[in-house]
C-alpha cells in the first residue's frame, strides 16, 4: 500500500509539472499577443480618450520696454508681445453615450467603444471692444477618427480646421453679445473614457454632464468623481455629475468593462487543475478502499492524462471559438476518456456513477468556477468542505491499520 501511495503522488508531482508548463505557455502566448494585437486594434479602433473643455480666447499685441546689457551698458528697447486672454466658462452640460463593443484578437478581447459626445458652453463675454476670438475644442485622442464634428456658436455653426492642438474657429465678437458654443461629435476609442475639468485644480460652475451607457457592469477609473445621481435605463445606466460650484483636481472618468480573457483564463484553470486531479485521486483511493477494487498505479497515470486533455484541448481550442464552447467540449472529450478506460479496467457502473461524477464536479466544476468573479474561492471551498465532509462520514468505521497492513502480516482465517 504504501508503495502504491507513492507511486500515486509520483504521478501527481509529473502531471503538475506538466500543467505548469502549460499554464506558462498559455500567459506568454497571450503576453505576447497582447503585445503584438494591442497595438493593431489601437491603430483601427482608437486609444483610450480623455476630453477637456473647450476654450475661447483673444489676442492682443503689446509694446513693453525691455532692459538688456550690451558690453556692460544698459540698452532699453521696445519690444512687441502678444498677449492671450480667456474667457471664463460660466456654464457647462454635456452629454455622453457609452456604446460598448467587445473586439477579439487571438487570445483576447479589448474593451473598444463608440462616443457620441454633445457639449453646450456658456462663456462669459467681457470684452470691451469688438474682438476676434477663438475657440479651440481639444481632441481627446491623436489616433482616434471624428465624424460629424461640429462648432456651433450662438446658434450658427461655424467653419472648422484642425491642428495639433485640435479643432479651431474664429470669429468676431462684439461687447455684450452671448458667447454660446455647441460641439458634437462621434468618435471611437478603447479601454476608458475621462472628461477632464482643466489641468490640476479646476473651478467649474454650473456644470452638468449626463453619461448613458450601453453596459451596466460600471468601472468608475481610479482618481475619479462618483456621479451624484445614476439611474438604471435599459440595458445600461444614465450617470449625472451636477455641480453648481465646483474646485477639484479629480476627472470624470468610465473604465469600460472587460470579457472574460480566454487566454489568462484557460492559464489560470491550468495552474489550478493540482488541486482538481488531488481530489480526484483522493476520493477514488477512497472509493476503492471502501468497494475493494484494484486500481494500479497504470490506471491512475492514464486518468491524469485524461485530466490533462482537457486542459491541452482547452488551450487551443479558445483560439478558434468562444470559451464556454471550447469549455463543453474539453469537458465531454476528458469525460469520455475517463469513463470509457474505467469501463473496461472496474465496469460500467463504476465508470459512469463514481468516476464520472466526481470528474464533472472535480475537474468541471472546479474550472467553471473561474467564470464566477468574486465566488472563485467560496465555491471551491464549498465543495471542499462537502467533500471532507462525506468522505469522514464514509470512512468513520475503517481500521486504517489494517488496510496499510503488510500481505504477509494479514493472518489467514483457520478452516
Amino acid at each position: 500500500m504504501i508503495r502504491h501511495i507513492a507511486a500515486l503522488i509520483f504521478i501527481f508531482v509529473c502531471t503538475t509539472i506538466a500543467w505548469m508548463i502549460l499554464g506558462s505557455t498559455i500567459m506568454d502566448r497571450s503576453r505576447t499577443s497582447d503585445e503584438r494585437l494591442e497595438g493593431h486594434v489601437a491603430s483601427t479602433w482608437g486609444t483610450p480618450q480623455i476630453q477637456a473643455p473647450p476654450t475661447a480666447s483673444f489676442s492682443w499685441w503689446e509694446t513693453v520696454r525691455v532692459k538688456t546689457q550690451d558690453n556692460g551698458k544698459d540698452i532699453v528697447r521696445d519690444e512687441k508681445v502678444e498677449r492671450t486672454s480667456y474667457f471664463p466658462l460660466d456654464a457647462t452640460a454635456v452629454n455622453v453615450k457609452l456604446n460598448l463593443d467587445h473586439r477579439q484578437k487571438g487570445l483576447l478581447w479589448y474593451s473598444t467603444y463608440v462616443v457620441d459626445f454633445a457639449g453646450d458652453y456658456n462663456f462669459h463675454n467681457d470684452v470691451t471692444v469688438p474682438r476676434t476670438i477663438t475657440l479651440r475644442l481639444p481632441l481627446p485622442a491623436e489616433k482616434a477618427l471624428y465624424d460629424g464634428l461640429i462648432m456651433t456658436f450662438n446658434g450658427q455653426q461655424v467653419p472648422v480646421s484642425t491642428d495639433a492642438g485640435g479643432a479651431v474657429a474664429t470669429l468676431d465678437l462684439t461687447p455684450g453679445e452671448p458667447a454660446a458654443l455647441h460641439v458634437a461629435y462621434r468618435s471611437q476609442g478603447m479601454g476608458s473614457w475621462r472628461y477632464k475639468l482643466a489641468d490640476g485644480v479646476a473651478q467649474a460652475h454650473n456644470f452638468d454632464l449626463v453619461m448613458q451607457t450601453n453596459f451596466t457592469d460600471i468601472d468608475f477609473a481610479d482618481d475619479t468623481l462618483s456621479p451624484t445621481a445614476k439611474k438604471l435605463i435599459g440595458n445600461g445606466w444614465e450617470l449625472t455629475w451636477r455641480y453648481s460650484d465646483l474646485v477639484s483636481g479629480f476627472q470624470i472618468g468610465m473604465d469600460m468593462p472587460e470579457k472574460l480573457q480566454p487566454g489568462p483564463l484557460a492559464g489560470q484553470i491550468s495552474f489550478f487543475a493540482p488541486v482538481s486531479l488531488f481530489f480526484f485521486f483522493f476520493l477514488m483511493f477512497i472509493i476503492t478502499a471502501l468497494r475493494g477494487i484494484d486500481l494500479y498505479p497504470m490506471n491512475y497515470f492514464f486518468l491524469a492524462t485524461a485530466f490533462f486533455a482537457f486542459h491541452l484541448l482547452l488551450a487551443y481550442l479558445v483560439d478558434h471559438m468562444s470559451i464556454h464552447a471550447a469549455m463543453v467540449i474539453s469537458s465531454v472529450v476528458s469525460i469520455i476518456l475517463v469513463v470509457s478506460y474505467l469501463r473496461l479496467v472496474v465496469g460500467m457502473r463504476f465508470a459512469a456513477l463514481e468516476a464520472g461524477t466526481a470528474q464533472l464536479i472535480y475537474l468541471v466544476v472546479f474550472s467553471y468556477a473561474f467564470f464566477w468573479k468574486g465566488f472563485t474561492g467560496l465555491t471551491i471551498t464549498v465543495i471542499s468542505v462537502i467533500t471532507l465532509f462525506v468522505v469522514m462520514q464514509a470512512t468513520g468505521r475503517i481500521r486504517w491499520s489494517e488496510k496499510f497492513r503488510k500481505p504477509a502480516e494479514i493472518p489467514r482465517n483457520p478452516k
